[in-house]
């Protein structure tokens, strides 16, 4: 890597980090083009040579976030051998990301709706489905051995997903008495008997 490139993927980094410190701190009506570019140092022009536009600041933002959620769920699928210890260990991963890195967890989750993802919808779809393959290739032999109903992968991303993302959402949100360390003994083996043949 030449020090040019060195140079972008630091500012790029640089700019990533300060748009999350900047919607963690100062909620959607605060993440603004000229909050981000005052927070990381960065100019206008450098954020726009490197993202096309504050969309896709934002966008490169969620992708980064949810990359690092789902990298952290096929982690733990990789520590284990049957389904049910895989999908216990797959709640207890987002639910422990959600408690470890707030921040993210939250920007994923209120992202998710906003209108700035909207023009780059393709490429969030993208990304996450490279993400999604990894978990579902590891479900399919546990599914074709029978140790998991044979559901269709979407219906299987919403019973292992729907739970937990919603659980995380109402602890983020801090308007619902959500705990999550009860969620973590509750729902793993919930989900589980969801997912039995």
């Amino acid at each position: 890597m030449t020090p040019k490139q060195q140079r972008g993927e630091a500012t790029v980094d640089r700019l990533l980090t300060a748009a999350l410190e900047v919607y963690a701190t100062s909620g959607q009506s605060g993440f603004t083009v000229n909050a981000v570019t005052t927070a990381s140092g960065v100019s206008l022009g450098s954020l726009y040579h490197h993202f096309g536009s504050f969309d896709g600041l934002a966008a490169a933002l969620y992708i980064r976030c949810m990359e690092q959620l789902f990298d952290e769920m096929i982690a733990a699928l990789g520590r284990t051998r049957t389904a049910r210890t895989g999908v216990r260990a797959l709640v207890r991963a987002y639910l422990r990301f959600t408690q470890e890195h707030p921040d993210a967890a939250l920007f994923v989750h209120a992202s998710a709706y906003s209108g700035y993802l909207s023009a780059h919808a393709d490429r969030i779809r993208t990304a996450k489905a490279a993400k999604m393959t990894v978990v579902a290739e590891w479900m399919l032999p546990r599914v074709l051995s029978g140790e998991m109903a044979p559901l269709p992968g979407p219906l299987l991303e919403v019973l292992v997903m729907g739970p937990i993302a919603e659980a995380a959402h109402r602890w983020l949100a801090s308007t619902y008495d959500m705990d999550l360390a009860e969620a973590e003994r509750i729902l793993p083996d919930r989900i589980w008997r969801s997912l039995q043949p």
